[in-house]
């Protein structure tokens, strides 16, 4: 592993912010660091980075601890949340800053930071100042600022938080592309799982200083580890008491989770397969998400989410129809399993797709 962090202890105060911290990222990797505010995510970067210490555990970059490394001497590259761009400095000089710091000479200055201008789409913008930029290429130009110097390593603190929706899909993207296209390690810490699933090669999800979960996008959404996995990837609802559902009255615990993708909605004039597990339920709310709505059903006092096509009859809020849930993830302690409908054979082609 390129980085690895192990058994990481860091209090602050009487306040744990790490607790038995371990994980490794491999070189090359672009990973996220994703949880709700307080997690820890960001006290784990800043340690990596050498801005905090840790109180217990060690800190390897390529092979090597650094616990006791100062942080310009680590190669990293930081890119901060608001830039930190010099606003009375040229972009060209913004870029150069680090280099000019490490005494480099003006040819190999010139040459790298044109290079980086090129690689970054910002070629011929040079002499603009931080205030003829857009929010979009402000950011690429912190980028280019923490490459200059070659750095092993790239840290970026919630990377796209000032950015606009539009710029930040574009930021994504680009930002997954120069990685893998440079061959840098880069960590990047975020709250925002869309950010993450949609950029990293891995994600390390944080909750209350522990890891809770590592693996790739796909990994965490199919196969959750933890109860708190579970609700924190996608847009799951809890639930209590799920064995009052039909098909359901099996598994461990009482508590659960469902995501919108694992329920039906049927309407009148609908073909109904499996009839003896269909449950009513009213729709609660509606909202519009361009290619589908997004539903909240109330079946049983319990509030699920659903999806549901544009393409079908009209529903709103208020409106009685049918809702089959043919899956859901069942929590045992700190244990998560995957439920399937006991009524429905949904590993069979046809009836999978004829639900």
């Amino acid at each position: 592993m390129y980085v690895k962090l192990e058994n990481i202890n860091k209090y602050f105060g009487e306040v744990r912010a790490s607790r038995d911290v371990c994980f490794g990222i491999g070189r090359g990797v672009l990973a996220a660091l994703l949880g709700p505010s307080g997690s820890g995510k960001t006290t784990i970067l800043r340690m990596i980075a050498g801005l905090e210490t840790p109180d217990s555990g060690d800190i390897f970059i390529d092979g090597v601890r650094v616990n006791d490394v100062a942080p310009g001497r680590r190669g990293i590259g930081f890119v901060f949340q608001n830039y930190a761009l010099f606003r009375y400095m040229t972009v060209f000089d913004n870029i150069a800053f680090g280099l000019s710091v490490q005494k480099e000479p003006a040819d190999a200055i010139r040459r790298r930071v044109l290079e980086l201008l090129a690689l970054i789409g910002m070629g011929g913008m040079e002499k603009r100042w931080p205030a003829q930029l857009s929010g979009g290429q402000k950011q690429r130009v912190a980028f280019a600022r923490a490459l200059a110097p070659n750095p092993k390593l790239l840290l970026l603190d919630e990377p796209f938080a000032a950015i606009d929706a539009k710029v930040r899909r574009e930021l994504r993207a680009w930002l997954r592309d120069m990685i893998h296209r440079l061959g840098v390690t880069g960590i990047f810490v975020t709250h925002d799982q869309d950010d993450a699933v949609e950029t990293a090669d891995e994600i390390i999800v944080t909750n209350n200083g522990r890891i809770e979960q590592k693996g790739s996008p796909q990994t965490l959404y199919k196969a959750p580890a933890t109860p708190f996995v579970t609700t924190f990837i996608g847009n799951s609802s809890p639930l209590e008491n799920y064995r009052r559902l039909k098909g359901f009255d099996y598994g461990p615990g009482a508590s659960a989770a469902v995501r919108p993708e694992f329920v039906k909605i049927y309407t009148a004039g609908d073909g109904i397969l499996y009839e003896n597990s269909v449950e009513d339920a009213l729709v609660e709310d509606t909202a519009f998400r361009g290619t589908h709505l997004e539903v909240s059903l109330k079946i049983k006092n319990m509030i699920l989410p659903a999806r549901y096509s544009l393409e079908k009859a009209p529903i709103a809020s208020g409106d009685r129809v049918k809702a089959l849930v043919y899956r859901l993830y069942a929590f045992d302690g700190d244990n998560v399993l995957l439920l399937d409908n006991s009524n429905l054979d949904i590993h069979d082609d046809r009836n999978r797709y004829s639900i």
